[in-house]
């Protein structure tokens, strides 16, 4: 919701029990014709939706987040609506403040600290993000229940900045831009916007006992220009002896800094009520804040077995550092005192400590770091091995990439260990539905030079595409342009060209790949076999690839056979099969794309004029033949399998 919007509740049915549909006018349709995929709709109807789409991605106990976004065309005026689907709550901090300012009475203590925790933790999460939400006020604080808050309404740049809607949303209710920060005024947003809208809320908390609500709204209006005027309300508060008063006196002035620069930042909010003074919270994040066990107290608990070490993280579930320091001391475990592998109820111990500690990334790292050592001992002994497949586990790891987007290092743990658990049937699945075609795409644009998040991604696609159902093409159109993009800044790479090799191939066999990129991605399956003809899986995959875009294309199929820098593809071929006419799979291969290239004419002349081809060509047959021969006759009347 933001300037403009106007909101329904929808009370069940489609988009569920408890939501709330926020609706914002869009009326300026570009001219192109639309894309085809709906993704790519949304952006084309909505340029605004880029920006959305991270919203859609938050995951936190206190923040109420978007769950879908889409778009309605109203016939009735003419008009394009943005619909942005979120959870509802009927109670808010509005209500809590309006009820004690009836009353005139004083908000309680102890509930206000548990609940200004909560909210701290959540606008923390929101920051580490670069997410800031904007529209902060005390509406926009819903009571989910009694002691468990959640920040609602969260709203984007481009939401924010249209001044006449802004202008129409003001009038309606004088209200409306009290809460926002001094600079927010002029469409300048910033998380330091958010700490002094945060301000205004805990200024309206503590004395709503004695200042009624236009009084309050002037107040706050008045403090943009005139800071003097906190004062008396301080001292107003002393005098009643508000709760905490020491607390907020030197709390609000750093919050309510008009200079965007001075205010204090969220972490600094969290060190002065939750450090430095006595408050209590129930939010997890804040036990960072608390008194550490000293260390020689951890290490003495942790010098035994394995099993004693996991008594010790059991017992001390909600201490960082104790969990830290156990998984560093069995991460120092040679493999026969660790017991390897773990059985699947110590591995779900793991995540759950990930996920109860999901903002250290230290413990992230030390769990994910656990798992790939107990997850590859299980395949080695097993390749069957049962892996936690769930998708609450997918959804712990790729939350911790989400928590942490700076980490390459936990990028790659995570992109190896998804890799495992996609070996599992219907893993594939989940992982699609939870968004990781985007995910990686997204990583390999934004990290091209860390080589081993390029390598590690390609090879998570490769395990998400092969022999599995692709619930939605869409992202991976998209995927040609960037892995091109990868091997081009890895061009002596043999491990990239092979992983690359390998996608291109899925892609090229789902029809991912474009007419216009067919000679472009040839060229690449070629200039990677001339790299490294001795990796014998990169050779069979970029024969497979070739003979699928030679199969479909013309063009392809001409990029094999015309001579470019380098040398003709056909001299490439026979250069292969040379070194591989003893390996069937390589054979076969070649084979395939061939009998594809002389598909284009009955008589080709670029087989009629080169010797060698014919005899390859002719000796491919007599191959075929023979591999008939050995091949096991299938169910289907006893015929080849083979091309």
């Amino acid at each position: 919701r933001g300037p403009g919007a106007s909101r329904a509740r929808h009370p069940g049915g489609k988009l569920g029990a408890n939501t709330t549909v926020s609706h914002f006018p869009w009326a300026t349709l570009p001219s192109p014709a639309a894309p085809d995929s709906s993704l790519e709709r949304l952006h084309f109807l909505c340029p605004m939706s880029p920006q959305l789409m991270p919203l859609l991605r938050l995951q936190h106990a206190h923040v109420s987040v978007y769950r879908e976004l889409f778009i309605i065309w109203k016939s009735e005026i003419s008009s394009l609506f943005l619909c942005l689907v979120m959870e509802y709550n009927d109670e808010s901090f509005q209500k809590v403040i309006e009820k004690k300012r009836e009353t005139r009475t004083v908000i309680d203590s102890e509930w206000m600290q548990n609940v200004l925790g909560q909210v701290l933790d959540a606008l923390e999460y929101l920051h580490q993000l670069d997410i800031i939400h904007r529209n902060l006020k005390p509406s926009n604080i819903a009571l989910v229940s009694t002691n468990h808050c959640k920040l609602q309404d969260l709203s984007s740049h481009a939401l924010m900045t249209d001044k006449a809607k802004w202008n129409i949303r003001a009038e309606e209710d004088p209200f409306q831009k009290s809460w926002m920060a001094p600079e927010a005024l002029n469409f300048s947003f910033s998380q330091k916007s958010d700490i002094w809208s945060l301000g205004c809320i805990i200024l309206d908390m503590v004395s709503c006992s004695f200042i009624n609500r236009v009084e309050a709204m002037h107040l706050r209006k008045s403090i943009r220009s005139v800071p003097e005027g906190l004062t008396g309300v301080l001292q107003t508060m002393e005098e009643k002896k508000i709760p905490d008063v020491e607390t907020f006196r030197s709390l609000l002035p750093l919050m309510l800094q008009i200079n965007p620069s001075e205010r204090i930042t969220v972490r600094d909010v969290i060190h002065i009520t939750f450090v430095n003074s006595n408050f209590r919270s129930s939010s997890v994040t804040l036990t960072l804040h608390q008194q550490v066990v000293p260390a020689f107290v951890t290490d003495l608990l942790l010098e035994s077995n394995v099993a004693s070490i996991l008594e010790v993280m059991q017992n001390f579930s909600s201490r960082p550092e104790v969990q830290l320091r156990a998984m560093k001391r069995l991460l120092r475990m040679p493999d026969d005192q660790l017991g390897l592998p773990w059985p699947m109820e110590l591995v779900e111990a793991l995540i759950a400590i990930m996920k109860q500690h999901e903002r250290i990334l230290d413990i992230q790292l030390c769990a994910c770091s656990l798992l790939l050592r107990s997850l590859g001992q299980a395949l080695a002994q097993d390749p069957a091995a049962e892996m936690p497949s769930d998708s609450s586990v997918i959804s712990v790891l790729l939350s911790s990439t989400w928590s942490h987007p700076e980490s390459e290092q936990l990028v790659v743990m995570v992109y190896s260990l998804l890799t495992v658990l996609s070996s599992q049937e219907s893993a594939s699945e989940k992982l699609q539905k939870a968004g990781l075609f985007e995910h990686i795409l997204e990583h390999l644009s934004t990290f091209s030079t860390n080589r081993d998040i390029c390598i590690n991604g390609l090879s998570l696609l490769w395990a998400l595409m092969v022999d599995a159902i692709i619930v939605n093409k869409a992202p991976l159109e998209k995927a040609p342009v960037l892995i091109a993009e990868v091997l081009a800044a890895y061009p002596m790479d043999a491990e990239m060209a092979e992983a690359g090799c390998a996608v291109f191939w899925l892609l090229s066999l789902l029809g991912c790949i474009r007419e216009h990129q067919f000679e472009d991605v040839a060229a690449l399956f070629l200039r990677s076999v001339r790299l490294c003809q001795d990796r014998v899986p990169l050779v069979n995959k970029a024969y497979r690839g070739l003979a699928s875009l030679a199969k479909v294309s013309e063009l392809a199929a001409l990029q094999v056979v015309v001579p470019e820098e380098g040398g003709s593809g056909l001299d490439l071929i026979q250069e292969t099969y040379q070194l591989y006419k003893d390996d069937p799979e390589v054979v076969e291969n070649i084979c395939a794309l061939l009998a594809h290239l002389t598909s284009y004419s009955e008589n080709p002349p670029f087989v009629q004029s080169n010797s060698s081809l014919c005899e390859l060509v002719s000796y491919a047959e007599t191959v075929l033949l023979r591999l008939e021969a050995t091949t096991p006759p299938s169910s289907a009347g006893g015929q080849s399998a083979l091309p």
